[in-house]
């Protein structure tokens, strides 16, 4: 019988549809996290969709720095020593700690920003641009059966720390982005509604 004449809706062309959104809405952060990381094509993959963000003005204004293999050693030592600096005060024995951040997961992906004074296109969005890079890089972690947890902080906007992994001065680390396989798949919490958040505008109201 024909569908559309019994008004049955054949729904074979809707399960990709279904299977996007069983995806992104499954989409959680995951700490800490194992090996193995990427590969070299699922990364190109991963900053593709970093891309293919929003970009007003085509000013491109992300910029990314990979932290792997013997590199999370020196990392480190960066991780104690700008603590040490912002915290002169304190033993760098109760610092060494930090240490182990830089273990936490084969990878590492420095987000900075790099915003271009001189455009019309205001600071605000330039940073919105790299976010939404950031979240579709997020979104491509999760996609390719990886975890990835984005993580801020003191250390992500500790001048000492742009410049020992080599950012301009104009540039701006907004966090870093921590990929691996997660050690477990338990279900992520129960979200919100988002009907919390959403509201309608039905127009102004009268004065």
């Amino acid at each position: 019988m024909d569908n559309s004449q019994s008004g049955n809706v054949d729904d074979t062309a809707s399960r990709p549809q279904h299977a996007f959104f069983d995806t992104l809405l499954s989409r959680q952060s995951h700490w800490p996290l194992a090996e193995p990381g990427p590969s070299e094509t699922e990364l190109g993959l991963i900053f593709d969709a970093a891309m293919r963000a929003p970009d007003h003005g085509a000013l491109r204004p992300w910029r990314f720095a990979l932290i792997r293999d013997d590199a999370r050693a020196e990392f480190g030592d960066v991780l104690v020593d700008v603590a040490a600096r912002r915290e002169p005060a304190k033993p760098r024995a109760e610092l060494e700690h930090r240490r182990q951040l830089a273990y936490t997961a084969p990878l590492i992906i420095v987000i900075a920003a790099a915003p271009c004074a001189d455009s019309h296109v205001p600071e605000t969005e330039q940073l919105l641009s790299v976010g939404a890079a950031a979240m579709n890089m997020l979104n491509a972690i999760h996609a390719l059966g990886y975890g990835g947890f984005w993580a801020t902080g003191a250390d992500a906007y500790d001048p000492n720390l742009r410049a020992a992994l080599d950012f301009e001065p104009s540039e701006r680390v907004l966090g870093f982005i921590f990929v691996g396989t997660p050690k477990s798949r338990e279900p992520s919490a129960v979200r919100a509604s988002h009907s919390l958040y959403v509201r309608e505008w039905l127009g102004r109201a009268s004065i």
